[in-house]
């Protein structure tokens, strides 16, 4: 379906996005279509990102830290006024959900696209939020709130509401800090832990407690409102899979909500967005229970665009920012309830920088390559060339499929991630496909604990094409050497974005294809297994081999997409080979290794021990935090803990945190 658009005289002039990613891109593409000028701000982490070249002005508005930049409400409202904006668009996250800065904006003449600041603020905080709705005849999950309550009361309330619970900070979103409690056993380290997360993420530490519902589904209502009573929902998302609360998967509508239900929660969503004189787009989020799916709890109403905005928009026709931006300029919404349909079935996945095989810890790196599938809608913040840091969200991009059922759009959305490029950085976008392959998932039997309960994840092994394609590179170019600017390989010609002076960026992209025979190749994967490519032809036996994409790295290592798949390979000479082997034996051989070290760059958030503490396999020793996710780093064996950073400490990846000595045993008499 098209775009529901407008005939009107575009609703601003200029519009500031304060937001930069896959979101800063997307607004900025409906701004461009309406006639609007658009205004981008950056970083200094952020000043060569896509959308500050996209927009029609961009103003840096500080330093990498998005506490000095993104977050910094005077610095926005100046870069505003300096390009003469009459309006900002939040995106999400960030400054999106802040009363302070729809104030702000309103105190400088600056219209905020998004609802007013009694809906802010109610509803950016869960525990006002609950009970305001409950008294509009939203149903909602038996809780409490923790503001005020020492620790032994709230384990007395605790008590009378019934384990298990879940909880989680008052202020916020995305799942951040939210604990799962299933004894009084566990309480106590699940408050001090979602308290951390909560003020340094929010700035606010107060707490909500929930009763869990087990085995839910997580079910979402779009709506919009204008400034004149008009309130619409347009259908349900459903967002039940998800990883550590943060959703991975979404899609519209949901498979076990029927039209009477659908209507239900219609009705609710609507309810909710009217109580507090709501404008804009928002969404109003539900718990279904798993085993009763027409029945439901009010969880949050979140302030703003979602995420998984684009399902909704495929499935409706609906252009949602295009929607925000005219009821913010004060017109009245161009449908009624009547008038919305939905077509066929639509489905996201979010490809974040992360390694599923390490426990999905945050990647950082330069994108080689960003080739994104055809046929398909694909909202990226990255492009070849791009940078991603730890400074920011992992997630960058959103890949999303829309056919005339669900099983179509499964099949459509797994065919376009196994052609998505991205080489240079770890990615999940191997785990996405083996989840959407799942059984329980392609029957639509989920439930949010899904993830959670499978396997850890195995990337597949390198496929015949993929070590063909190295072994050809490799014979190409020396693997020994640094790669030259001219070697950083583009995939696709298409979607370059070149700039002067940058060689490699308009370099076209290497593609395995009628190279000779040579000898035999062998590679290091980053887990430390050998692979051996044999020098007959290498497109032998190689299905689709031609299709097969190389790049190499600082650090000479290949990195290849073949067969739907990404591989980083280290190309190694006979000797090399011969030493990997012995160092492997060696390694099996050896006792558990004392020293603890970084999973991944970040900063030493806290320290659960002192120096010379006796500890047990598997307790806690230090925890890091990196990109918004604390990581806990334990003990592999029982001994002594000697430690080697403190608290505040940034950390390389690899870095020794500390060391666990095995304990002697005292044999003095």
């Amino acid at each position: 379906m098209s775009p529901v658009t407008d005939t009107h005289t575009p609703p601003f002039t200029t519009v500031l996005v304060a937001n930069r990613g896959e979101i800063a891109r997307r607004v900025i593409r409906t701004l461009a279509r309406l006639g609007v000028r658009s205004v981008a701000v950056y970083s200094d982490a952020d000043a060569d990102a896509p959308h500050v070249r996209e927009a029609d002005l961009a103003v840096r508005i500080g330093p990498a830290a998005a506490s000095a930049s993104y977050l910094d409400i005077d610095a926005v409202i100046a870069a505003a006024r300096e390009t003469g904006a009459d309006a900002v668009h939040p995106g999400y996250g960030f400054l999106s959900e802040n009363a302070e800065f729809a104030r702000a904006c309103a105190a400088a003449g600056i219209v905020f696209i998004g609802p007013g600041e009694r809906a802010l603020e109610v509803m950016g905080d869960k525990i006002r939020a609950k009970e305001h709705v409950s008294g509009h005849g939203v149903p909602t999950v038996p809780g409490f709130s923790a503001i005020g309550m020492s620790d032994a009361a709230i384990a007395e309330a605790a008590e009378a509401t019934g384990y298990p619970l879940l909880v989680k900070p008052s202020a916020g979103g995305g799942g951040k800090g939210m604990q799962v409690v299933r004894s009084a056993d566990d309480l106590a380290h699940a408050l001090a832990t979602a308290r951390r997360v909560a003020a340094a993420a929010f700035g606010d530490d107060s707490l909500l407690l929930e009763r869990l519902i087990e085995r839910p589904r997580h079910i979402e209502v779009q709506v919009l409102a204008d400034a004149h009573g008009g309130v619409i929902h347009l259908g349900e998302r459903e967002c039940t899979l998800q990883r550590r609360h943060q959703k991975v998967i979404e899609e519209a509508p949901s498979p076990v909500v029927d039209a009477a239900t659908r209507a239900r929660l219609g009705a609710a969503a609507c309810a909710a967005a009217a109580s507090v004189d709501y404008v804009g787009a928002g969404t109003v989020e539900f718990l279904v229970a798993g085993d009763r799916p027409d029945e439901f709890f009010f969880i949050e109403m979140n302030t703003r665009l979602q995420v998984e905005h684009p399902v909704t928009e495929l499935v409706t026709g609906i252009d949602l920012v295009e929607q925000q931006l005219r009821v913010a300029a004060g017109e009245h919404l161009a449908l009624a309830q009547a008038d919305v349909r939905l077509d066929g079935h639509a489905i996201e996945a979010r490809v974040y920088a992360e390694s599923p095989e390490r426990g999905f810890l945050p990647a950082t790196g330069e994108v080689l390559v960003w080739d994104a599938a055809a046929d398909v809608r694909t909202d990226a913040a990255v492009e070849t060339g791009s940078t991603v840091t730890a400074d920011y969200d992992p997630m960058i991009a959103k890949v999303v499929a829309h056919a005339a059922d669900r099983a179509g759009a499964l099949l459509r959305l797994d065919a376009a991630l196994a052609e998505t490029v991205l080489l240079g950085l770890d990615s999940n976008i191997g785990f996405l496909r083996a989840l959407l392959a799942d059984e329980d998932v392609q029957a639509g039997r989920m439930d949010t604990g899904l993830i959670d309960r499978m396997p850890p994840f195995a990337g597949a092994e390198p496929a015949a094409a993929a070590l063909a394609a190295a072994a050809a590179f490799a014979r190409q170019h020396d693997p020994h050497e640094t790669a030259s600017a001219a070697e950083r390989l583009v995939a696709d010609a298409s979607s370059q974005r070149a700039r002067a002076g940058d060689l490699w960026r308009m370099a076209e992209g290497w593609r395995i294809g009628g190279l000779r025979a040579g000898t035999v190749q062998r590679f290091l994967d980053d887990d430390g297994a050998l692979h051996t490519a044999e020098g007959a032809d290498p497109l032998h036996g190689a299905t689709d081999a031609t299709d097969a994409v190389v790049a190499r790295d600082a650090d000479g290592a290949l990195w290849v997409h073949a067969d739907g798949a990404t591989h980083r390979l280290r190309p190694l000479t006979r000797r090399e080979a011969t030493a990997a082997r012995l160092a492997a034996r060696e390694r099996d051989a050896a006792a558990t290794d004392p020293e603890l070290r970084a999973p991944m760059p970040g900063a030493v958030v806290a320290l659960h021990v002192s120096d010379g503490t006796s500890v047990a396999a598997g307790d806690r020793i230090v925890t890091i935090e990196a990109m918004k996710m604390e990581h806990p780093v334990v003990a592999p064996h029982a001994g002594i803990v000697r430690l080697d950073v403190a608290t505040g400490d940034q950390v390389r990846r690899d870095q020794v945190l500390a060391h666990v000595s095995s304990e002697e045993p005292d044999t003095r008499s």
